[in-house]
C-alpha cells in the first residue's frame, strides 16, 4: 500500500506565511469548536508570528496583526477569541527582550 498526497494547487493567499500555514488554517476551519481547535489557533498564531519575524526583521508586526491575518485567511471562520488565544496575546514579546539583551551585553 502506498500513500499518495494530493498537491494543493490553490494559490497562496499570503506568501509570507506559506502554504503550510494556509492549509493548517483550512483544516482548523473544518473542526468543531473545541479545545483542540483553540490549541490549533494558538499554534497557527505562533507559526505566523515566527514567520513575520523572519520576513520583517526590522519591525515587530505584533499579535494583533497575526490575529487579523488569521481571520482574513479563514474568511472569518476562526475568530481567535478563545481564552487560550487571549493568554497568548497577553504574553510579552520575547523577540524584543532577546534583542535588548544582545545589544546591552
Amino acid at each position: 500500500m502506498t500513500l499518495q498526497l494530493r498537491r494543493n494547487a490553490a494559490p497562496i493567499k499570503m506568501r509570507n506565511y506559506g502554504r503550510v500555514v494556509q492549509d493548517t488554517i483550512d483544516y482548523a476551519t473544518t473542526l468543531p469548536p473545541s479545545v483542540e481547535r483553540d490549541s490549533l489557533e494558538v499554534y497557527i498564531a505562533l507559526c505566523m508570528r515566527q514567520r513575520n519575524m523572519i520576513w520583517n526583521r526590522d519591525q515587530e508586526t505584533g499579535v494583533q496583526r497575526v490575529k487579523e491575518d488569521i481571520i482574513r485567511l479563514s474568511n472569518g471562520k476562526l475568530t481567535c477569541s478563545s481564552p487560550a488565544f487571549e493568554r497568548f496575546m497577553a504574553q510579552p514579546n520575547a523577540s524584543l527582550i532577546q534583542k535588548k539583551k544582545k545589544k546591552n551585553g
